[in-house]
């Protein structure tokens, strides 16, 4: 079907693109460093026009994209097809050392440093290391700072993140917001209705490691649990 379409190749780094000389347009920015288009809010530019109207929604709050399941909104639709993969079940990137599977590639991309060892995000406050950017942020926000910024609205306790002022609110309101779609049962914690689907109704994946066949509720646990394995050997 594309017998008569003209392609551009990229002299630089041998890319080829079709149909018209936008895209290659747009990608020869990406060598030459020009970037046309500002946000008018805070100034920061881009190469292309689709990334400041992504960058936009960060300003106003906008979420185009939402889940017909669960009715979750996203800025970005790769989020949202992400997300999706929750309620499909589907996990279509595997590990080729220990065939766990994720429904993300930046997951499975997180998960092989831990056969790597590969440690890339450093605190520059005490050196210490850390296989993912969020990991890093959230050692930084608990271990290196005093800031709370969240309070409690019924007794003042202030928090450092909004999860842990939620989870603390429940014990104020005994609220269980958490609630099975398959039973009656409703849960104070997401982890504790994760774990109910996986036992009572066999929905989702528990994450299982290697090496012990331990089975996790979260893909984070396992992970602990594969460091603290790592440091017990190197003892």
């Amino acid at each position: 079907m594309n017998v008569r379409s003209i392609k551009y190749k990229r002299a630089q780094c041998g890319k080829c693109f079709s149909t018209n000389r936008r895209s290659a347009e747009q990608h020869r920015r990406s060598h030459s460093g020009k970037k046309p288009f500002e946000c008018t809010v805070c100034s920061k530019r881009f190469t292309r026009s689709g990334d400041l109207v992504r960058h936009s929604r960060i300003h106003t709050g906008q979420k185009p994209y939402k889940c017909l399941e669960c009715d979750k909104t996203f800025s970005v639709s790769g989020n949202l097809t992400a997300h999706m993969r929750v309620h499909t079940g589907d996990k279509p990137y595997k590990c080729l050392e220990c065939d766990e599977t994720f429904s993300r590639s930046t997951s499975l991309t997180s998960h092989m440093r831990v056969h790597t060892g590969d440690k890339p995000y450093k605190c520059s406050l005490c050196n210490k290391s850390f296989t993912r950017s969020g990991s890093l942020k959230i050692h930084k926000r608990h271990v290196h700072s005093n800031r709370r910024p969240y309070d409690c609205r019924y007794c003042g306790k202030l928090f450092k993140c909004s999860r842990d002022l939620k989870q603390h609110v429940y014990t104020h309101t005994g609220a269980k917001a958490y609630s099975c779609r398959h039973c009656s049962e409703c849960f104070t914690q997401h982890v504790q209705l994760r774990t109910h689907l996986l036992k009572s109704h066999n929905e989702g994946t528990w994450f299982t490691c290697y090496i012990c066949q331990k089975k996790f509720t979260y893909s984070r646990d396992l992970k602990a649990h594969h460091r603290y394995i790592a440091c017990s050997q190197d003892l």
